[in-house]
């Protein structure tokens, strides 16, 4: 009965009997292809192209463009894909991850998916883990495309804009995750549209797809940089704020907390600061300094709505009146408080675009991977990618001893075991891989072997071109190498001349990784395409995931039944009870990496309006109409300000909307408080954007087009960028201090979308009032020319992690190695944040 069962739910037999059928049609086609010239087999691209263009889908041209691909490598390449290839292959163009047994060929077997989808003529984008890969795979795999008549591009970091973009132009681009995301946040920072250098992302094809969207998925890509905003600038314009009069040189409305320089005012600034016009779009900068030192000074007030602790500015919150530590003021009125109060203005490094690789890749029309191991995550690259995992059948039957784990009761106990079964083999001259999880591991197993006198390798994943030199030399009779589990991922291990009469590659794993994948990844360095291995895996009850789940009885067990450390056990039942804890971390991986995404769609689902809109900016011939809008958005909020209080249009404060427009929309003297008396509030918004209309046709005739129109796109890239890159570092702020709310009883994550969505709003109500006073009121010069908001720099994930912030002041504690931690772990600080102190 269970038989049964199996074969109806096992749906990855049946999707396998699918594409053996396939594989089988390719297959028939073989003979046919060896009969073609080169120059026929590649005037088959063009065929196929035309044929595309026709109206054929890429399925339909599945069959034979694989028949084409796997002609072509025989010639070039001298590989000829198995048919286990072929179905990897065809899982791939199916936007789908084939998992492949290492050393099984996937590099090749993607090359079939890559050649059929960039016969649509919209780039295709291999993407490895390290350049040293993307470069090998770019040149090797390279003359297959370019003998079919295919270009193929090399995205590399330091590369020039224009090299950037003849690579993403080619037909077939390889480089890294790190690469192609910073490429998609730079291009949505640019100036120009000729700047961009990435094309609309179409279809990808990840290496090692479990280690890029799985192992580092929770790393977001940042473009850090410091927003050009001088600390002097603050002190300066808070120093003139001072000297202005209520009334004289602003005037403030309580209800809406709106402050607006009148003309003296506007004219006192000018003198104060050495220039000819406040609105000139050169002095946008000290305008907004300003205007943030007015608003600080006059609507925010101390003990009301901050307070002072410790040299810092800290936010209070309005509705609870509780204090909201670690949230700063948006768009310079934070520094402006700490300027008014005395402070030290914190002028810290800005995230000006960010992006994790989650949705970076979920961006793409079709996405597949592939990897030799990933059925353990598949529900997850099912739920958040919307791929599905099949696994391939190896070429050649696995022969390979997987022997069961050998358990010691100490760290001692176990590393003594490791080094006398490596130093035994290496007596017969079998190869050996030593696989550890963190690098300290792999050093002390280094040393261990000195002291005996074997000669040994050492990896840890930091030089990409020699580890994978050492990678594949690790075959060799004789050969001792230690790494990483991630080291050397994507570089083949073959077996040297006698080695398979030895046993073949023998895989000594020193512990068991948090996630059975790593684990998998490790044993599948040996045994490749039906060659002999061993794996064996030495786990100590001290090691961290045996410490983690409880292994305090099965400790005292061995103790009691006298075992010491010379004996260990293979225990079926301590095997499981690992599997198991493996699992409960995964699943608590999982959950975490899809808690972050959950908050992470917040802002991607902002970044990509502001993004699309930018686009449509930098497209766009003439923004007259978009500024308007803007304009007209702008006036009817703030007019809704000065009419809310009251449905008696007697109660509703016209100064307040003449002052508004004098200082935003109109020169002074152009609309009166008689000119808006008697009037509805859709009358008074239809009057003054009459007005301001034809202002703006006036400024029209002064100019050449387009210098008008370029004068458009100054004002609104301008708005938009400074507005967004403030607006991310406040909802980074608000990300990180939202967990508390649940304590308040409350779900952080509703929480944060509803703030977000709030704060969201209220940046594009900015973009809008800063776009319609500078479009109305800026002089115009000739030589106009659109400018960077801030200078930005890529901050390597791998290295940095998260961006860098502001450095705290640290005030120095003394504390014993021996006392208990400062954490309130209850360990001792030696044994917890001591140590690597």
């Amino acid at each position: 009965m269970l038989g049964i069962l199996n074969k109806v739910f096992d749906s990855n037999k049946r999707e396998l009997k699918r594409l053996q059928k396939l594989a089988d049609q390719i297959e028939l086609l073989a003979p046919e292809m060896e009969k073609l010239t080169d120059e026929q087999l590649r005037g088959k691209t063009a065929e196929f192209k035309a044929r595309y263009q026709k109206g054929e889908s890429l399925d339909d041209l599945l069959v034979e463009s694989f028949a084409v691909v796997r002609e072509g490598s025989r010639r070039v390449l001298g590989l000829y894909p198995y048919p286990v290839q072929l179905m990897g292959g065809a899982t791939l163009h199916e936007g789908n991850i084939a998992e492949m047994k290492t050393g099984e060929g996937k590099t090749l077997t993607a090359t079939m998916p890559v050649y059929l989808n960039a016969l649509s003529g919209k780039g295709v984008h291999v993407i490895t883990v390290n350049e040293y890969l993307a470069n090998r795979d770019a040149t090797e795999m390279g003359q297959l495309y370019e003998f079919l008549g295919l270009s193929v591009g090399l995205n590399l970091n330091g590369m020039t804009k224009e090299e950037k973009q003849a690579a993403y132009n080619a037909d077939i681009t390889y480089g890294t995750n790190n690469e192609f995301g910073f490429d998609y946040l730079r291009d949505n920072m640019v100036l120009y549209k000729e700047q961009m250098v990435q094309r609309p992302l179409h279809f990808a094809v990840i290496d090692e797809v479990d280690s890029i969207l799985i192992d580092e998925a929770r790393t977001p890509l940042i473009i850090s940089g410091t927003a050009q905003k001088s600390t002097q600038l603050y002190i300066q314009a808070n120093a003139f704020v001072r000297t202005l009069q209520k009334d004289v040189d602003y005037t403030y409305d309580e209800k809406t907390k709106g402050v607006q320089l009148t003309e003296d005012g506007m004219t006192k600034a000018e003198r104060a600061f050495g220039i000819e016009n406040l609105f000139d779009i050169s002095h946008v900068t000290i305008n907004h300094h300003i205007n943030q030192a007015l608003k600080a000074h006059v609507s925010m007030h101390l003990d009301i709505d901050y307070v002072v602790q410790d040299g810092e500015i800290v936010i209070v919150d309005q509705f609870t009146g509780r204090l909201m530590k670690g949230r700063r003021y948006s768009d310079g009125l934070h520094q402006a408080i700490e300027a008014k109060e005395g402070l030290e203005i914190q002028n810290e490094s800005m995230t000006l675009a960010t992006i994790t690789f989650q949705n970076y890749f979920r961006m793409y029309e079709k996405l597949a991977g592939m990897t030799g191991t990933a059925k353990t995550e598949e529900e997850e690259f099912r739920n958040i990618y919307n791929m599905n995992v099949v696994v391939i059948p190896t070429n050649k039957p696995i022969v390979r001893d997987d022997r069961p784990d050998l358990i010691y009761a100490s760290m001692e106990g176990k590393f003594l075991a490791v080094v006398k079964d490596i130093a035994e083999r290496n007596k017969k001259g079998q190869p050996v891989l030593v696989g550890t999880v963190a690098i300290e591991t792999s050093e002390l197993i280094s040393k261990m072997l000195t002291k005996k006198g074997i000669r040994h390798n050492v990896l840890n994943a930091k030089q990409h071109d020699k580890e994978a030199d050492i990678i594949t030399q690790a075959g060799q009779k004789g050969a001792v190498t230690i790494a990483t589990n991630m080291a050397g991922r994507g570089t083949d291990i073959k077996l040297g001349e006698g080695v398979l009469e030895l046993g073949g590659l023998a895989v000594i794993g020193t512990e068991r990784h948090e996630s059975r994948r790593i684990d998998n990844q490790l044993r599948g360095r040996s045994g490749r395409q039906g060659d002999p291995g061993i794996t064996q895996f030495y786990l100590s009850m001290e090691d961290e995931l045996m410490r983690r789940f409880g292994s305090d009885n099965m400790k005292s067990m061995m103790t009691r039944l006298g075992m010491d450390d010379s004996q260990p056990i293979q225990s079926k039942m301590v095997s499981r009870a690992v599997e198991s804890a493996q699992k409960r971390v995964e699943g608590n991986n999982f959950d975490a990496r899809k808690q972050l995404l959950q908050y992470d769609d917040v802002l991607r689902q902002q970044r990509e309006i502001i993004y699309k809109q930018r686009f449509e900016v930098l497209e766009s011939e003439n923004l007259r109409e978009i500024a308007e809008g803007m304009i007209a958005s702008s006036l009817k909020r703030n007019i809704s300000y000065f009419t809310a209080e009251s449905d008696d249009s007697e109660e509703w404060n016209l100064q307040g909307i003449v002052d508004y427009t004098n200082a935003n929309l109109l020169p002074e003297g152009d609309i009166s408080v008689n000119d808006l008396r008697g009037k509805e509030e859709e009358e008074i918004v239809d009057l003054i954007l009459e007005k301001v209309k034809k202002r703006y046709d006036e400024k029209e005739e002064l100019l050449q087009p387009d210098q008008m129109r370029e004068f458009e796109k100054v004002v609104v890239l301008r708005a938009v960028d400074t507005k967004w890159i403030d607006h991310i570092d406040a909802m980074d702020q608000l990300r990180q201090g939202i967990h508390l709310r649940a304590y308040g009883q409350t779900d952080p994550l509703r929480e944060y979308q509803s703030e977000g969505y709030h704060m969201f709003e209220s940046m594009v109500a900015a973009i809008e009032d800063d776009v319609a006073k500078y479009i109305m009121k800026a002089e115009i010069r000739d030589n106009l020319q659109r400018q960077e908001v801030a200078k930005g720099h890529a901050v390597n994930p791998k290295e940095e992690g998260k961006k860098v912030k502001k450095k705290p002041v640290v005030k120095k504690i003394n504390i014993g190695r021996n006392d208990p931690c400062i954490c309130g772990s209850g360990k001792k600080y030696k044994n917890c944040c001591g140590k690597n102190a």
